[in-house]
């Protein structure tokens, strides 16, 4: 329980932290510009110290345009105000104190979010901005590792300087690894459960919820494959009249007719697997039903559906339905031939008065 409730917890920050990633980014970078901007004003770099002031109202700008959904210009402001920094940086307090690294936290920004923002061929932005950060590094690497800086800073502060930079290149490299990671499993989960909601759609019909042929017949033939083992019966249900309903009261009348009378028989018929065969029929699928049980069930059905009218806009819609019923014996090699008997009955209780069950062959029945 509490390992579930913990998972819970996590999905839950996960789900906030890469929904929100961002404005979280911003503020990160906000916060590591103030923490930047104490440093400076104690080693008393004064120059430093303006541009973090600056840096931190560039990302207080950047937390309001994020909230509205500017996300290209926050993204552009990242990576210009970084790689100015790390430049400045080098030029006032040397190559020793390791600003460079912050031209290495912002690669899986740049990459994270410019995957987001640039689509197709348009993606050759985000290498060119890879290009640009390792060619300013190499710039500041060959032109002035070695350089005298503006200030001389003390051994203390130049420790924690690096030490802070790398963390933050760090920092920067794990975080955006995890909401990579996260993100794309709940994409693939999302595009699962998508298959399998798919899937169960292609087997469903979408007006009743009740099968569809598509998802009925294999089970049908299942059934028949293991012969006697899983005997069976089938009724085969038309509502009467069903045209006429059409006509007179519309067809969002008749499809209400199609849900109430699905819903009638599957209240009845629990446990069984009914189909919406087309239009206005169904099939009732009776595992280890004796045919006798199977009769008496279509027939309590059949009185229920003449019993429970409708309800449409405060309209009553009487309705009643014809079945056909037929038992599973070795004659049968196909779904198709049984359910075909089932029809054959169900369409002479159609012309021989409608609202009854046929449950004897037609030939037998002349």
């Amino acid at each position: 329980m509490n390992i579930v409730k913990n998972r819970s917890i996590i999905d839950k920050i996960m789900h906030f932290l890469v929904h929100n990633s961002l404005l979280f980014t911003v503020v990160i970078m906000g916060l590591v510009h103030a923490t930047l901007l104490l440093i400076t004003l104690i080693a008393g770099a004064t120059t430093l110290w303006y541009f973090n002031i600056l840096s931190v109202v560039v990302y207080a700008f950047c937390t309001v345009l994020g909230k509205t959904g500017h996300i290209l210009p926050v993204y552009i402001s990242i990576f210009v105000e970084v790689s100015i920094y790390a430049v400045i940086s080098v030029l006032n307090i040397g190559w020793d104190c390791g600003s460079y690294y912050f031209l290495f936290s912002i690669v899986p920004i740049v990459i994270f979010f410019g995957c987001y923002i640039f689509k197709g061929s348009k993606r050759w932005i985000i290498v060119l901005m890879l290009t640009m950060l390792f060619a300013t590094y190499m710039v500041l690497y060959i032109g002035f590792w070695d350089t005298k800086p503006v200030y001389e800073v003390s051994e203390t502060i130049r420790m924690i300087l690096t030490v802070f930079s790398a963390f933050a290149m760090y920092f920067s490299v794990v975080f955006y690894m995890v909401m990579y990671i996260y993100s794309s499993e709940s994409e693939m989960n999302n595009l699962e459960e998508k298959n399998v909601k798919l899937s169960v759609d292609a087997q469903a019909d979408a007006l009743t919820g009740l099968l569809n042929r598509r998802g009925f017949l294999p089970i049908v033939d299942s059934l028949m494959e293991k012969g006697k083992k899983n005997h069976f019966c089938l009724a085969f249900t038309d509502i009467d009249n069903f045209k006429r309903i059409n006509d007179s009261f519309g067809h969002d009348c008749g499809d209400e007719v199609l849900r109430h009378i699905s819903e009638l028989i599957q209240k009845e018929m629990i446990g069984c697997d009914i189909c919406r065969w087309g239009g206005e029929e169904f099939i009732i699928l009776m595992k280890n039903f004796d045919f006798n049980t199977a009769i008496q069930k279509m027939e309590n059905i059949r009185q229920m559906v003449e019993s429970t009218p409708t309800t449409f806009y405060n309209k009553r819609v009487a309705t009643t339905i014809t079945i056909g019923v037929e038992e599973f014996s070795d004659i049968y090699n196909e779904p198709e031939d049984i359910i075909r008997i089932a029809d054959e009955r169900m369409y002479y209780g159609k012309q021989h008065g409608k609202n009854i069950v046929i449950f004897e062959s037609v030939s037998n029945a002349n």
